[in-house]
Formats: C-alpha cells, sequence, structure tokens
C-alpha cells in the first residue's frame, strides 16, 4: 500500500472516531496489505436497530469499502448473561427465545448498510455453547476483582453498596474471548465499551495471538439532543420506520446535532465537504437545506430514492402548507363520539406533550389545522375527520379520527 492510499484509509477509518488504540500497530496492518477482520458485537436486547447502531455499522461498512473483512457478532449467549454497561443496576437477561426472535431481526436489518457478500455474521454461542464448567472457569481466572471494580459502572455500584451479581463479572472476559474465538484484527465498539474492548486485547495476547486494535465510537444523541439514542427514551429513530418518519424526525434535530450527525452517519457529504458546509452556514446558508440532504440520505438507505423522494415532497407540503399532503402516513387518532377540542386531539395525536402545552401554542398561533392557523380553543373534531394537524414547523400529523376514545 502507497503512503498516499495509506493515509487515505487512516483518515476514512478516524473520521468520527473517539479513539484509535493502537493506530501504529493499525496502519502497520493495513501497509501490510492482507485484509483485516473487523468485529462489532451486537446482543440482541431488542428486535430493531435504531441510528445510534448504525454509527458502527457504517464504520464496518466503510472498512468493508476498503477491502477488509468485517464480522457482523450477534451475541446470543452474551444476551443471556445481560451487560449492565452504563447502567446503574443488573439488566435483566434475555431468554433464549427472545435472543433467536430478536437476532434474526437484527440479520434481516443490517444489510441496509453492510454488503452481504462481505460481512461474516456470527453467533458466540457457537463456541460458548462448546465450553464446559471448568472451561469457564479458567477464563474467569484471568482476572481479578480489583481488575473488574476499574469498571466505571462496575466501581460506581460497588461505592453506593449496589449489588453485582457474579455472572456480571464474566461479560467483559465473554466479549473479551469472542475476539480470541474470531481472531480479530480490528474491534469497534461506542465508548463505553472501552474497558471490554481492551479485555479483547489482553485475552488475545494471553492466548498467543496479536493483541486487536480498540476503536472507540462516539455515542449518538437521539432527537432531544441530550441524552444517548435510546429506544426507552424515545428518542430514537428505526432504520425500519417508514421513509416519511425518517425525514421528519430527522428535520427535527437541532443545527448543532446536526453537524454530529453528518459526521457519523452520512456517506455523501465528506469531511472536507461538511468543514465548507459549516462555513456557508455561517455565512448565512439555511442549515435546513443541509438537515434536508441528510435526511433523503438516510431515507434513501433505508428504503429506496423513490420512497425519500416522496417523504422528502409530504414533509414540503406539511410544512410550507402547498403539496399533497396525502403523501403523509396516514395516523387512526380514536376520540370519544361527541369528539375532542383542540388542545386534547394535538395530545391525543403526539404532537404536544400535554394540554396545557397545546393551549400555549394555540396562543402563540403555532397551530395549524390543514395548513391554516388555528385559534378556536373550543371547536370540536369528531369521528369521520381527516386531516393534517401541525404544531410549529416541525411536528405535524395527517390523522384520521375513529369512534372509541
Amino acid at each position: 500500500m502507497s503512503d498516499t492510499s495509506l493515509d487515505n484509509a487512516l483518515a476514512v477509518i478516524g473520521r468520527g472516531a473517539d479513539e484509535i488504540l493502537k493506530r501504529e500497530e493499525l496502519a502497520a496492518r493495513l501497509a501490510a496489505g492482507r485484509p483485516l477482520r473487523v468485529k462489532a458485537g451486537f446482543d440482541p436486547t431488542a428486535p430493531d436497530l435504531h441510528l445510534g447502531h448504525t454509527v458502527l455499522l457504517n464504520k464496518m461498512r466503510q472498512f468493508q469499502d476498503l477491502g477488509h473483512q468485517v464480522i457482523f457478532l450477534i451475541g446470543d449467549f452474551t444476551g443471556m448473561i445481560g451487560d449492565p454497561t452504563g447502567k446503574n443496576a443488573t439488566r435483566k437477561p434475555l431468554t433464549r427465545d427472545d435472543v433467536l426472535a430478536n437476532a434474526q431481526t437484527y440479520a434481516d436489518q443490517v444489510f441496509k448498510v453492510l454488503d452481504r457478500e462481505r460481512t461474516e455474521v456470527r453467533f458466540n454461542s457457537e463456541w460458548f455453547g462448546q465450553m464446559g464448567a471448568a472451561d469457564m472457569i479458567r477464563l474467569a481466572g484471568q482476572h481479578t476483582v480489583a481488575r473488574m471494580l476499574e469498571r466505571d459502572d462496575f466501581a460506581k455500584r460497588y461505592a453506593a453498596q449496589q449489588s453485582i451479581a457474579i455472572h456480571e463479572f464474566l461479560y467483559p472476559l465473554v466479549q473479551g474471548y469472542d475476539s480470541v474465538a474470531l481472531k480479530a484484527d480490528v474491534e469497534l465498539g461506542g465508548t463505553d465499551q472501552k474497558f471490554n474492548l481492551l479485555m479483547g486485547r489482553g485475552l488475545q495476547e494471553h492466548y498467543g495471538q496479536p493483541p486487536q486494535i480498540v476503536l472507540t465510537m462516539p455515542l449518538l444523541e437521539g432527537l432531544d439532543g441530550v441524552n444517548k439514542m435510546s429506544k426507552s427514551l424515545g428518542n430514537y429513530i428505526g432504520i425500519a420506520e417508514p421513509a416519511i418518519d425518517i425525514v421528519n424526525k430527522t428535520m427535527k434535530i437541532g443545527d448543532a446535532l446536526m453537524w454530529k450527525w453528518i459526521e457519523l452517519l452520512s456517506f455523501d457529504i465528506s469531511a472536507g465537504e461538511a468543514h465548507k458546509l459549516r462555513e456557508e452556514v455561517a455565512s448565512g446558508l439555511n442549515p435546513r437545506d443541509i438537515k434536508l440532504r441528510l435526511a433523503r440520505e438516510l431515507a434513501t438507505r433505508f428504503h429506496d430514492a423513490a420512497a425519500a423522494e416522496k417523504a422528502i415532497a409530504g414533509w414540503h407540503a406539511a410544512v410550507t402548507g402547498q403539496g399533497d399532503t396525502s403523501l403523509l402516513p396516514l395516523q387512526d387518532v380514536a376520540v370519544p363520539a361527541d369528539g375532542l377540542r383542540i388542545a386534547a386531539l394535538l395530545s391525543a395525536a403526539g404532537l404536544v406533550p400535554s394540554n396545557s402545552e397545546a393551549m400555549r401554542k394555540l396562543r402563540e398561533r403555532a397551530v395549524r389545522v390543514d395548513g391554516e392557523v388555528f385559534e378556536d380553543p373550543q371547536r370540536l373534531f369528531t369521528p369521520g375527520y381527516e386531516g393534517v394537524l401541525q404544531v410549529g414547523k416541525r411536528n405535524f400529523a395527517r390523522v384520521r379520527l375513529t369512534p372509541g376514545a
């Protein structure tokens, strides 16, 4: 590999990365010209992937595009242990049926990002299912309790006198041994996984293998711009969601967060172009246009170009009041036979958190019904109504009222 090609490869791999340990080892292995085995593990703890998961998937795809082999490891064995990473309490283990059902859904979704032909899908029950109790005890003997308590979440729980189950100490060892079983050259993970990733390096050395390079990626903030994207917090975009939802939700993120999303999620906007766009925004370019470009890219990736364009058209129609709002998905909202007033309806449709917030938006003339500013708090909307409700510039829904609430 030429110096220029090596520099370009390192730039691609390093884009958005929080840390690369050890970068000089990575450069040496890339320079050798051998395709690297690049591993990332996913515990099938929920049936759907969201954009936060794709931060790692995108990096895996970049390795593929550079000619390397990626291993999508489904932790069907570790998923039944329960990883406490980032938690202040033990995570409930999954049943075997839960794990298998979620794992199949994961496998169905990852190829929206990864190249199927250059992806090795593995399950860590392949090797752990063959281990006996003696093997597991020998593995547990590789580290001390004191070493495990160096992990931040364990240390905090221990200091707070919160319980730590013995099996939780096995999780980092099990994840680390995955790298031994797969002979990984590189392992990817979020910044909250650094302890476990380094465990892999140590175990590989113990078993006589070259220790893997560790690459950590930042955790992606969700739609609220504050917390890590999480289904439990409702601040996520699922990659299986309809294209219009991907577009609409992407357009709701803050302008500052947009740049991080571009860095971690976009293939179309290079690092150099993103820098140039930042300068143009500072000079007056509307960031909405850049955000719309990102929304189009994401909708295309997880659906197709036609679905993305239809979603963009629906978004424009709702935001500007011009165009075909029938392109928006129809949401059924159950209401009493005598109907609901606008504040309760906006709340029922999920456009505001409360009736009082809806009334505040009414007073601000920030509520639109079918494209027109709406100000009558007493009007009743009864079953049979179908139209577009909107709060502010970013929150809207095409609803059909049905009897039943």
